[in-house]
């Protein structure tokens, strides 16, 4: 990391040990639990290991919320830095207190309880709070070692059979640590939102140096800590604990619950169900998998029944915002079939047009429409990774190139869900995307090779928080041979949606530049579909 980041990092840890402490009961924070149906002996978080004076250095979040109820999450780890992947914490269970209140100062709490922090998950706390009320504010902090974490701000869905008024959320991908500063997060976390989606690669995983592709005289404005990718269990929890030192990312979790899903770089570059892109064997990959799966569950606030079970997670699941909104969350990754065209941009193959080849497994897909078709809400959202819009590019002669890593790879598995959208008569429609480093709006048609067709949804994807976009020169290239696309802008940023039962507005955000901190923020294009019409207009 550069030296003005490390900087700020210690600067809020000196911040920390100087503020209030958490006195009361601080000795008494010591129980017996039952840890994976292990009864284990859990001790006071005083008589770990100290590198720093508190173990909040990750800060706090909360995710997936209900109407009466939201995840809260943190990790213990004095020494985020330390390339063991323990935080710094010894290998002895911790007891930690969380609290969640009506109010910042936390005057009138609500709700409080113990957990545990084990070391067989790296001492992350996931708490599955129920019994809130619905469509409200809360805030909530975790006390331990004396010390009293963050406070963060969450909130509760509206109540099930209501069709609340309005629903505004920030929605984000690509946050490469090397290729620049985190303002889409500092920004996020300045917007009235209720909510966060993430569409996948929250970390990379890469080697320091072995994905910055600027020029080779200019280094990278900060490099990722260790001296290796991330592949091991130690490895993905080092990366993940030094992107989580990140105080604007710290912020964004705090200001509203996330919804997250993940891509490829959480794991490995463009793998694809239990095949690695770079050569390893099943066995090997999916080891390294599990490693990944298991970091990734410790870092996010998901659920427990999200827990990793080897190489297997379930990430997909569906969130429901009364009858305004329904949120159904895609895994694209973890089931799909290898690319059938060799993992490239070339032109499609024979085997592409495999009825059998699928994005999602053909369970995820079958769960997606039935909840399509059971949706009483007034706006159904697909929230997924990679861009769901055709992409045809011709660069020299007559030659139609795709992209095999998108949905243009699997374009009957594609046309299977658009039809039965059109088909079903789902209303409003609406695909949320990431992935490609660039904004786009796209009409999703029901054939993309005739732009007569009716529109049948509309996506939008959110551009990059950071990562570096290699579109380059070829934009006026794309447009001319994608009717379909409505906005395209290559600039790092982060998207707004304005959700009420009559309007669904969308705003892009964007930076000039990330390289340095403190970009300033603009807005580069809204646009606006109306309840009942579909495609989006500006």
């Amino acid at each position: 990391m550069t030296a003005h980041t490390r900087q700020r990092f210690e600067q809020w840890l000196l911040h920390r040990t100087n503020r209030r402490r958490f006195l009361t009961g601080a000795a008494a924070l010591t129980a017996t639990a039952s840890l994976r149906g292990r009864p284990t002996q859990v001790v006071s978080a005083e008589s770990s290991r100290a590198t720093t004076d508190t173990p909040f250095t990750l800060g706090v979040a909360s995710g997936d919320p209900l109407p009466g109820g939201v995840v809260l999450w943190t990790r213990l780890a004095r020494d985020p830095f330390d390339e063991s992947g323990n935080g710094g914490m010894t290998a002895d269970p911790i007891a930690v207190r969380w609290e969640i209140a009506d109010d910042d100062s936390f005057t009138a709490i609500v709700q409080t309880g113990e957990t545990t922090a084990s070391p067989d998950f790296a001492h992350s706390v996931h708490v599955d709070v129920t019994g809130l009320r619905p469509g409200r504010e809360y805030f909530y902090r975790f006390l331990a070692n004396g010390e009293v974490s963050p406070v963060g701000r969450t909130k509760t869905a509206p109540p099930a059979d209501q069709l609340a008024d309005r629903l505004r959320f920030g929605f984000a991908s690509c946050a490469h640590w090397e290729h620049g500063y985190f303002a889409a997060y500092r920004e996020l976390a300045r917007e009235e939102i209720d909510l966060v989606l993430f569409q996948g690669d929250y970390i990379y995983e890469y080697a320091p140096g072995d994905d910055y592709l600027a020029d080779d005289d200019v280094p990278p404005p900060r490099h990722f800590a260790g001296s290796g990718p991330a592949d091991t269990l130690a490895g993905y929890r080092l990366r993940h604990g030094q992107y989580k030192t990140d105080l604007d990312l710290q912020a964004a979790h705090a200001r509203a619950p996330w919804v997250a899903t993940w891509d490829d770089h959480e794991v490995a570059n463009d793998y694809a169900g239990s095949r690695s892109a770079v050569g390893e064997d099943v066995d090997t990959f999916l080891a390294r998998r599990a490693a990944a799966y298991q970091a990734y569950y410790e870092h996010l606030p998901l659920r427990p029944e999200s827990m990793p079970v080897g190489p297997d997670l379930t990430l997909y699941r569906r969130l429901r915002f009364g009858t305004l909104a329904e949120i159904s969350v895609l895994d694209t990754r973890q089931y799909r079939s290898p690319q059938p065209c060799g993992d490239t941009v070339a032109a499609r193959c024979d085997a592409a047009l495999d009825p059998a080849l699928t994005m999602t497994g053909p369970n995820q897909e079958q769960w997606l429409l039935n909840g399509l078709d059971a949706s009483a809400a007034r706006w159904n959202v697909i929230s997924q990774q990679v861009m769901m819009g055709e992409l045809a590019v011709k660069i020299l002669g007559t030659e139609t190139l795709y992209s095999d890593d998108q949905w243009d790879g699997y374009p009957l598995a594609r046309n299977r869900i658009l039809h039965h959208i059109q088909g079903a008569g789902i209303r409003n429609p609406i695909v949320l995307s990431g992935d490609v480093h660039s904004a786009w709006v796209n009409d999703l048609r029901s054939d993309f090779t005739d732009p007569n067709t009716p529109v049948v949804a509309t996506e939008f994807v959110c551009s990059s928080v950071t990562a570096i976009n290699p579109l380059g020169d070829r934009l006026a290239l794309i447009l001319n041979t994608n009717p379909h696309v409505k906005f395209l802008d290559l600039r790092h940023g982060y998207t707004v949606c304005d959700v009420t039962p009559d309007r669904w507005q969308t705003d892009y955000r964007a930076f000039r530049s990330v390289e340095r901190p403190g970009a300033e923020v603009s807005t580069i294009g809204t646009f606006v579909v109306q309840n009942g019409q579909l495609g989006a207009v500006t």
